[in-house]
């Protein structure tokens, strides 16, 4: 299916975490943002079911800077089952209980354009066009759903519509295998088959496949 010229975006904030899953303890971030994260601002900017975004490619319109920090997390992830013993005893969680400190590395200063395609579901005769005008009037406006963020909720991402001038990063970089998308499949408890990708920043831009091998 052929697509016609995708949507942009451009997003930027002061700190950025697209952490590496490879990493069980520590955050550590991958050099640029990734493809999931994209699509998460795309989606807290405009998102309806009848439609998803396919990632084309992300620009890099700054330089990679690093910083590192220490956070205070919780060991325990939220679920159902803790949240319905809680009630069941008339308790709670405590998170001073819970908690421990983890070193944190992020990027700083970022920016980057995302380019996107709209995908419909169910094909139909100029849906393209109307999601298309839609997300470009909302982010002239300014207007989202939820603020967008780069990797962690605590680091909010700014966003506008690009001007022109921007110009990608003189830069090429090897990145390795980097995750592209998680596939849940019914029957399989909540549990998804991860994606990756060969990833590549060339000439300040990182390109997405359109498909991806699983781990």
């Amino acid at each position: 299916m052929e697509f016609d010229v995708p949507v942009e975006v451009k997003v930027w904030a002061d700190l950025a975490c697209f952490t590496r899953p490879e990493m069980k303890v520590e955050r550590v971030t991958y050099p640029v943002m990734t493809p999931s994260a994209a699509r998460g601002v795309l989606e807290a900017i405009f998102w309806k079911p009848e439609f998803a975004w396919r990632v084309r490619e992300i620009g890099v319109l700054k330089p990679i800077r690093y910083t590192s920090f220490m956070r205070n997390e919780v060991n325990s992830r939220a679920s159902e089952r803790a949240a319905r013993s809680w009630a069941g005893s008339d308790g709670g969680f405590f998170a001073s209980d819970d908690r421990a400190q983890r070193n944190t590395l992020a990027l700083y200063d970022v920016a980057y354009v995302i380019r996107a395609d709209v995908v419909p579901h169910v094909a139909e005769p100029g849906a393209e066009a109307k999601y298309r005008d839609q997300f470009r009037r909302r982010v002239a406006r300014g207007q989202c759903f939820a603020q967008p963020y780069l990797g962690c909720r605590e680091f909010t991402a700014s966003f506008e519509a690009p001007d022109g001038t921007e110009q990608p990063l003189a830069l090429d970089m090897d990145l390795g295998r980097m995750l592209l998308d998680l596939d849940y499949e019914p029957g399989k408890g909540g549990n998804a088959t991860p994606r990756f990708f060969p990833a590549k920043i060339e000439g300040g831009v990182l390109r997405v496949p359109r498909t991806a091998e699983a781990a």
